[in-house]
């Protein structure tokens, strides 16, 4: 049995998102049950150097949807939502990005295999196809995204399991 593109990509990015809006929630939970302000996690890094909570949730949106988008388009650029933003603006995020994926067809999903297209950033212009992008950029960017966004929750009292992270798992049913 052949697996489409689509199947790799668009429901993983949904797993993922889905994982990530459940701890989000539990996040959310913890802080007002704790009369913590959710706003404050959101320029919380997990070192100096490493970018802060609010861009990870940002990262991965732009690694999900976009990602779809930037092969639709035949580009990828750095990008995503940028600050000031809240904890309710990151929720969001997700649940948007979520809906535009569930709104996707997968036929024309399907279709993009084989399609050439490029990361660009500045002059810089790496080539992929389609679905070495989607496999070897964009959903291993996400995973790394939502983990660090996990982990700064979990820095932050934030009682949460690997289950959490794991979403919705497609089980035989």
């Amino acid at each position: 049995m052949a697996i489409s593109l689509y199947d790799v990509s668009v429901t993983s990015f949904l797993q993922v998102l889905g994982g990530v809006s459940g701890f989000l929630d539990r996040g959310l939970s913890h802080f007002t049950d704790n009369n913590i302000d959710p706003n404050e996690v959101v320029d919380v890094r997990l070192f100096p150097d490493m970018l802060p909570f609010w861009f990870q949730i940002s990262s991965v949106a732009h690694h999900s949807i976009d990602a779809i988008e930037g092969v639709r388009a035949g580009t990828f650029s750095p990008g995503g939502a940028s600050p000031p933003l809240t904890y309710a603006d990151l929720q969001k995020l997700v649940a948007d990005a979520q809906a535009g994926l569930k709104a996707l067809d997968a036929a024309e999903v399907n279709g993009f295999e084989g399609r050439d297209m490029a990361f660009v950033m500045g002059e810089r212009r790496i080539p992929f196809t389609a679905e070495g992008f989607l496999l070897s950029f964009s959903l291993p960017n996400l995973h790394f995204h939502a983990t660090t966004a996990y982990d700064i929750l979990r820095t932050r009292g934030v009682p949460l399991g690997k289950r959490d992270y794991l979403g919705a798992m497609r089980v035989k049913t």
